[in-house]
């Protein structure tokens, strides 16, 4: 793994030569991480030094939007050299967040042969199996012997995505058996295939969701152990997100419910007397304009929501390694341009629903609500951002913050925001 103090070495080399040396030595993920942390202006000279199919490897690892940067800055002779060389999986992958016109001429300087393979993958609809296949396989014919199979591995699967295992069709090109690698090379050489191969063929359809042949790879492929450790640590942040704690699923006994969630639940009681205190001192006001008690958990509940919404895309890109704290500020700046812009919808909104309950008489109610909305929104994806990219710098779980503890900060802000701009309201023009 590439450190920061590794990060800054090959910042620091001027002479190009030494840079294109170290870079082609890395592994492509690591050379991917260099890159990303680059200045936007540095990232194609980088890329460039890279040998040819090096460069394809690194921009696999890239995140759309450097991919997407990057396309645009280099030759498009480079650019069609890495896309042709993409598996046609990956290639599939890249061009459906890529818009369509960039699309359609990076297709069209594809060869014959890998135009047709990610025609192929993109011809499924998003969420099915297909969509996630690659078209690099081994398949060898039914009457063939091990020695046979072994020499047209050698000659013609060079390049293919996986050679573990190979696919054994019959003459109609229907999947009959299956064969690792493992068997070929310990059976003897005029062995016949179809002798050796398996005839118990996990297999989906192209159309089957995605969600199950993962199920299904889970239950029966060696990679187990693998997905078990990320199924718990995913588990593990969702019951923090939502306020919960242990290891617990559906099926588990009422004890383990009520020893998970009650604690959690106290806790929560305990964090909203902190929204009740905000509104204690308010009573009076309320009473005197009752509407703002039928209006305070529209933009309570919202902004919680907003909030959430900030705090899961986080806590998920911080886990599964897409960011890291240093990227505090580029996330937070674009989490705030969007939320200027959910912030002025859900206000406009807030403003158009307070009118339906509010009287004539008290429509100024109405246009703080929409300014509370505003300000609560920005707060909202303001803090689910920072909370957990905070947490991550101090080396703490970002799960750590979860939604409840989220959704009392923005309630307790929120009420205390919004009755103290009423309350200031009624003293300057409405004064008893």
């Amino acid at each position: 793994m590439l450190t920061q103090e590794g990060k800054a070495s090959l910042s620091g080399i001027s002479d190009w030569n030494r840079l294109k040396l170290e870079l082609n030595r890395l592994p492509a993920v690591d050379v991917g991480d260099f890159i990303v942390d680059q200045p936007p202006e540095e990232r194609a000279i980088s890329f460039r030094l890279l040998n040819k199919d090096h460069a394809t490897d690194v921009f696999e690892y890239l995140p759309q939007e450097v991919r997407e940067s990057l396309i645009g800055s280099l030759h498009a002779t480079q650019v069609r050299q890495i896309v042709e060389s993409m598996r046609p999986d990956d290639r599939a992958e890249l061009f459906d967040e890529l818009p369509a016109g960039v699309v359609r001429r990076l297709i069209q300087n594809l060869s014959a042969d890998e135009r047709q393979a990610t025609a192929t993958i993109l011809g499924y609809q998003e969420g099915t199996t297909g969509r996630l296949m690659t078209t690099e396989y081994v398949r060898l014919r039914q009457g063939l012997t091990v020695a046979e199979a072994i020499s047209t591995i050698r000659l013609n699967d060079r390049d293919k995505e996986t050679i573990y295992y190979a696919y054994v069709t019959d003459n109609h090109r229907k999947l009959v058996q299956v064969v690792s690698l493992r068997q070929l090379l310990f059976s003897l050489p005029n062995a016949l295939i179809g002798d050796i191969a398996s005839d118990r063929v996990i297999k989906v359809h192209t159309e089957t969701p995605q969600e199950e042949t993962a199920q299904l790879m889970k239950r029966y492929v060696t990679i187990d152990d693998v997905i078990d450790v990320l199924e718990e640590e995913a588990t593990e942040d969702i019951q923090k997100l939502a306020g919960g704690g242990g290891d617990e699923s559906a099926l588990s006994a009422p004890l383990v419910k009520l020893r998970n969630r009650l604690p959690w639940l106290l806790a929560i009681m305990g964090l909203y007397i902190g929204a009740s205190s905000a509104i204690a001192p308010f009573q009076k006001i309320i009473s005197l304009v009752p509407v703002l008690a039928v209006i305070m958990p529209i933009f309570s509940n919202t902004g919680g929501t907003v909030g959430i919404q900030a705090l899961t895309v986080t806590i998920r890109s911080l886990g599964v390694g897409d960011v890291s704290a240093k990227d505090t500020y580029k996330i937070l700046r674009k989490e705030l341009t969007a939320g200027l812009g959910t912030a002025l919808v859900l206000g406009i909104t807030m403003i158009l629903l307070s009118l339906i309950w509010t009287p004539p008489n008290e429509r100024w109610v109405c246009v703080l609500a929409g300014l509370v909305m505003s300000i609560n929104t920005v707060i909202a994806v303001s803090l689910g951002t920072l909370l957990p990219m905070g947490l991550k710098r101090l080396k703490l779980d970002p799960a750590l913050i979860s939604g409840p503890l989220l959704t009392t900060t923005l309630d307790s802000i929120g009420f205390l925001v919004f009755l103290s701009l009423t309350a200031l309201y009624l003293k300057l023009f409405l004064p008893t």
